[in-house]
């Protein structure tokens, strides 16, 4: 004990001298020994954890080397001595900005976050990770005379996407590099070796991997890979980063299916694009933010042009400074590297979007035009239409004794827990090689876990009936049918009126162009954000449901019930869903107009893909979003609507921000001079107003309390014909009057960047819901729509 506080004496000489030395931070000196005496007596039984210590934006001017040794400084003088700041230390993240991750107890770490120069002190948190068709549905090809895809393969330009995720299978066809030129020179990563992984691995495809595990042991302990389930290098085990990769910029691969559905040529958005991986995420427990962190330092000096990130913590969500994926994307894009990243998986629920941050892309998902029908049959020959992706396994195409779960209910089970197959409520004898039908509940929402509920009581098979929604469940265990709830009704009907009843299933077949598409999935979270109301989210919306792409082989070795499979001929493609898929595809649509367009910022890149997108479907009716129920799709749902990556080449106008703007929108959210000067390293002065959120010049304006009037500003920047008009058209939202000005835009030569103000009026003197408009400027050729979303309020409501 007398040793700990002699240490913590000494820190504290050595900290009062630096405060003494800060004047933004004298007023501290006499409130550090009292907290550090008080800390002595937690040290002794405090136990330890990861912390991230945040330090904003490195100095351009200083070596890496040189932060390194700044940040071992600084920690000496908590510990005691420059060794001990070294064994604490697992990342020093000096190349896109500054900070470390350490081994520290809580009294460590809030000593550290009084010294000056330190930004923040956040906890390690442990994240989760959240195409034959869907490119050809996006109308993604070569033959397209000046689409997105032919004009970037003109471009000298080689795009570079970095994958956040669980790794790659580096053997995929989706990976090859014949016909790929040399790697781009600016390139400065490396090949990471490891279990399985050699720098043969890598190649002018797979121009890098890396792998980061330090931060997830801290919190796990040392992660076993004797089962041959996991990989301590960046090969992947699960299978997630590697479908992602090959959504992004996979090559071509012919004949391309999984277990014989969704048969065609695979290949990713920006096939010619180069990929480097940075493996974060581990099959056994999710995404240290320590670990992920250091993957955004690296891979900002490795030279990628967009991140792909699909991954995310669930709501509440943390303040920008206190999350990960805010702070490192924020360096990137201040770095002129555009990050994407997922919406989440929890919708329909509004408020549940994730990774928010304005300078962030946040994709939400949709469907493609791709079904997979299949037919169930009674023993009364009543047959219906499901979904599925039934190949034969378990020999359901014949008859089979088939009941429902509420039937079979397990002594202990909760009332009405059988009826949706939640786990442990079915009984054992009476499943056992029977086909059961569930209904899903609020408890019980997925399929694939009332699949599980079944495979432990050895049932044959699994009819589920819910919602009306496409994504289909797989389940590699037992085979599961898909129906909505009236057929699910109709078949407990046929069970009760026949003792023995029976069904079989046919195989599924896969259609085209038989479904109306796009629509916003359930499952997609939605907006309004809960962190800034004021910043619109989700951005943008892609495929995101039955998505084929290349996966990890080493993912099949190990079945849901913990036994091993005995697959003789592992697949290299699979079918899944999830913003996850959807994240990717804006990924890979960012890369080809990074190689079109070098010179525009992550900004400008985001900007053309919302004012391009589309509000209609390929039947020119509007976007319907699944849910409870169905309903016309709106901002919430989808930010400026479903992504047209050909239409997103030529935007005619942009709506820019730089680091700058990005600093004012922290300012007006209430974060103070001092962190975001350290955030930038340029000197801000933050100014109480909070008229500014609603003045960031995204391309989209949100009000969340108009009470009266206010007045809004945006600038445009012209990326089209020189000498251009531009006109202004408004719809409206209901209850709120809109006037632009100016109405015309007339840029020239010289007059490149134009500012307008929108002046909104509220009509009602009621608490209001959100309604939703749209401004348009138009020239004849281009149509730049922005999404106008308001919520009325009054001065004295009240809950």
């Amino acid at each position: 004990m007398f040793y700990v506080f002699f240490c913590l004496f000494l820190s504290y000489l050595q900290v009062s001298r630096i405060m003494t030395m800060a004047s933004s931070a004298s007023s501290l000196w006499p409130f550090g020994f009292i907290f550090l005496v008080l800390a002595v007596f937690q040290l002794a039984t405090a136990s330890s954890n990861v912390y991230i210590v945040y330090m904003g934006d490195r100095r351009t001017y200083e070596e890496p080397q040189l932060v390194q040794e700044s940040h071992h400084e600084l920690l000496s003088y908590i510990l005691g001595s420059k060794e001990a700041a070294k064994d604490s230390i697992m990342y020093s993240y000096k190349h896109g900005f500054s900070g470390f991750a350490a081994v520290l107890t809580m009294p460590q770490a809030k000593l550290i976050a009084d010294l000056p120069g330190v930004v923040r002190v956040v906890p390690n948190r442990i994240l989760s990770l959240h195409t034959t068709r869907s490119w050809d549905f996006l109308q993604v090809k070569p033959h397209i005379i000046n689409g997105l895809l032919s004009k970037s393969t003109h471009s000298s330009y080689g795009s570079i996407i970095g994958v956040m995720d669980t790794g790659i299978w580096p053997e995929s066809e989706s990976f090859r590099d014949e016909g790929m030129g040399e790697v781009p020179s600016r390139w400065r990563g490396m090949c990471q070796e490891g279990e399985g992984f050699n720098h043969s691995n890598c190649n002018r495809k797979l121009i890098g991997a890396r792998w980061y595990i330090k931060g997830y042991e801290a919190e796990f302990g040392k992660l076993n890979t004797s089962g041959g389930v996991e990989f301590l290098s960046p090969r992947d085990a699960t299978g997630h980063g590697t479908h992602t990769a090959s959504t992004a910029a996979g090559g071509l691969v012919k004949n391309a299916n999984f277990m014989g559905i969704a048969r065609g040529l695979a290949r990713g958005g920006a096939p010619s694009a180069r990929l480097a991986i940075y493996k974060v995420c581990w099959a056994t427990g999710g995404c240290s933010s320590a670990d992920l962190l250091a993957a955004f330092d690296d891979a900002i000096y490795d030279g990628v042009d967009v991140l792909s990130v699909s991954l995310g913590s669930s709501p509440p969500l943390a303040t920008y400074v206190d999350d990960v994926v805010s702070i490192g994307s924020f360096h990137a894009v201040a770095k002129g590297v555009s990050v994407v990243c997922s919406a989440g998986n929890s919708g329909p629920y509004p408020q549940t979007v994730i990774n928010t941050a304005p300078w962030i892309v946040t994709v939400a998902a949709s469907t493609i035009d791709r079904g997979f029908p299949t037919r169930i049959t009674l023993g009364n020959n009543q047959s219906f239409m499901g979904q599925a992706f039934y190949t034969g396994k378990g020999n359901l195409n014949k008859f089979h004794p088939f009941v429902y779960g509420e039937d079979i209910a397990a002594f202990n089970a909760k009332e009405d827990s059988a009826g949706s197959c939640d786990s442990g409520s079915l009984n054992a004898t009476l499943a056992r090689g029977k086909v059961v039908i569930c209904f899903q509940s609020r408890s019980q929402r997925s399929a694939t876990i009332a699949a599980n509920t079944v495979l432990k009581v050895h049932g044959a098979g699994l009819v589920f009936a819910q919602f009306p929604t496409k994504d289909v469940q797989f389940s590699f265990d037992i085979p599961i049918v898909q129906v909505d709830f009236t057929i699910g009704t109709s078949i407990l009907t046929y069970m009760e009126l026949n003792r023995n009843p029976v069904v079989k299933f046919n195989l599924t077949k896969t259609t085209i162009g038989q479904q109306i598409s796009p629509e916003v999935v359930f499952f997609s979270s939605r907006g309004p954000s809960s962190l800034s109301p004021s910043i619109l989210k989700p951005d943008i919306a892609a495929p995101g449901v039955n998505v084929l792409a290349s996966w990890s082989p080493a993912s099949y070795l190990v079945l849901a019930d913990g036994t091993r499979n005995n697959v003789q001929h592992p697949l290299n493609f699979k079918i899944e869903s999830g913003t996850s898929m959807s994240c990717p595809h804006i990924s890979g649509i960012v890369a080809l107009l990074k190689a079109i367009h070098p010179t525009w910022s992550p900004a400008a890149i985001k900007s053309a893909l919302i004012t391009t997108a589309s509000l209609k479907d390929e039947y020119d009716q509007h976007i319907v979003a699944e849910g409870a129920p169905h309903k016309q799709a709106d901002p919430f749902d989808y930010g400026g609507g479903h992504v047209e990556p050909n239409k997103a080449t030529d935007p005619g106008l942009v709506y820019d921000m730089r680091v700058s703007d990005y600093a004012r929108f922290l300012c007006a959210s209430g974060y103070n001079n001092s962190a975001i000067s350290l955030m930038t390293r340029s000197l801000t002065t933050c100014h109480k107003s909070t008229k500014f959120l609603v003045n960031l010049n995204l391309p989209s304006i949100t009000i969340p309390e108009l009470k009266h009037t206010l007045n809004v500003s945006r600038k445009v920047t012209n990326v089209g014909p020189v000498n251009s008009v531009y006109a202004v058209r408004v719809q409206a939202p209901v209850g709120v009057t809109v006037r632009v000005e100016p109405s015309i835009l007339t840029f020239n030569s010289t007059t490149k960047k134009l500012k307008f103000k929108v002046i909104f009026r509220s009509q009602l003197r009621v608490q209001g819901r959100y309604s939703f408009g749209y401004l348009f400027w138009e020239d004849g050729f281009h149509v730049v729509r922005i999404p106008l979303i308001v919520r009325t309020v009054i001065d004295n409501f009240s809950l």
